[in-house]
């Protein structure tokens, strides 16, 4: 909040209690409002809205699954759990990191949202799989995987709303302060609170690159990616492009360098962008094994005859 001028931060952002003109001039003030994030020129408002379609292309992404799994009812034999328990490791990982290390606002609202999502992905899972499980002993193995990976992350995501620290903002004109300064073109000193964040940001993005490997495998074992919607990779893939490219337009502190401001958000641009190569390949396996199928379905009655 602003107080005699000063912009501080609560546990879920910059908020403000002060003038929108002297605090944030020639900011846009619905961004001030709705984000709390100051935006004051072309290059800000382009990562706000390139932000704000990552979320709505994750928000949209799982919709295609939920409608596949729906349709076909073997979703538990089409994903990989294990793809599905990395997702959320990487996603619970990436909520506590953003809030330690003090990312941006929307990189905050997106991490949040990602855990719901898994959530809702796991339990749609879980409910196929005690359905169609081939072997009660391996459904009750995967539950009790799953409801200790939920519970871990319970723990995880009250951390950041425990005693959150207060840090003065410099100069009072961005929307968010990242850590103490050093000289202009050196990399801002990392507090004890933010280096944790960072360490989680990292592990975040390592869960993110081994996610998309059992799945591939699966597909692989299969020789098929019926079950799976195509859609939810290609929009995971925009959406993470989207993500990536909203963090590096997003203009640093006056105080700050460009290279400064990119190792600060290092394993956050590393596990989105980085894991476009996977999904590039996921969606080669999609049209190598429509192909096959395709193939298959051709040559069948022939057969028969």
């Amino acid at each position: 909040m602003w107080k005699d001028g000063v912009l501080t931060r609560n546990s879920l952002g910059w908020t403000t209690e002060g003038d929108f003109n002297s605090s944030c001039p020639n900011g846009t003030y619905w961004v001030w409002e709705v984000l709390k994030e100051c935006a004051q020129d072309a290059r800000d408002m382009a990562s706000v809205y390139l932000g704000l379609l990552s979320i709505l292309c994750f928000m949209v992404s799982s919709l295609p699954q939920y409608y596949s799994s729906c349709k076909t009812g073997n979703m538990d034999s089409a994903l990989s759990i294990w793809f599905l328990l990395l997702w959320l490791g990487g996603d619970s990982c990436n909520l506590i990191g953003s809030f330690l290390a003090d990312q941006l606002p929307l990189q905050k609202y997106t991490a949040i949202y990602y855990v719901i999502a898994d959530l809702l992905m796991l339990a749609l899972y879980m409910y196929y799989k005690l359905r169609n499980r081939a072997a009660e002993r391996q459904g009750v193995l995967h539950l009790g995987a799953v409801l200790c990976v939920l519970g871990i992350t319970t723990g995880f995501v009250q951390l950041p709303s425990q005693g959150s620290q207060q840090e003065g903002m410099m100069g009072g004109v961005r929307g968010r302060s990242l850590l103490s300064v050093s000289a202009n073109n050196a990399i801002k000193a990392f507090t004890e609170r933010e280096i944790i964040g960072f360490c989680i940001g990292s592990i975040s993005s390592v869960l993110y690159l081994f996610s998309r490997l059992p799945q591939m495998y699966t597909n692989f074992k299969r020789k098929s990616t019926e079950g799976v919607s195509y859609f939810l990779f290609a929009l995971v893939i925009l959406g993470n492009t989207t993500y990536g490219l909203s963090v590096l337009l997003k203009e640093p502190d006056k105080d700050q360098a460009e290279g400064s401001y990119l190792i600060h958000h290092l394993p956050w641009l590393i596990g989105s962008l980085g894991t476009l190569t996977f999904d590039l390949i996921i969606s080669v396996q999609f049209i190598i094994y429509r192909k096959s199928h395709e193939q298959t379905s051709e040559t069948t009655p022939l057969i028969r005859g």
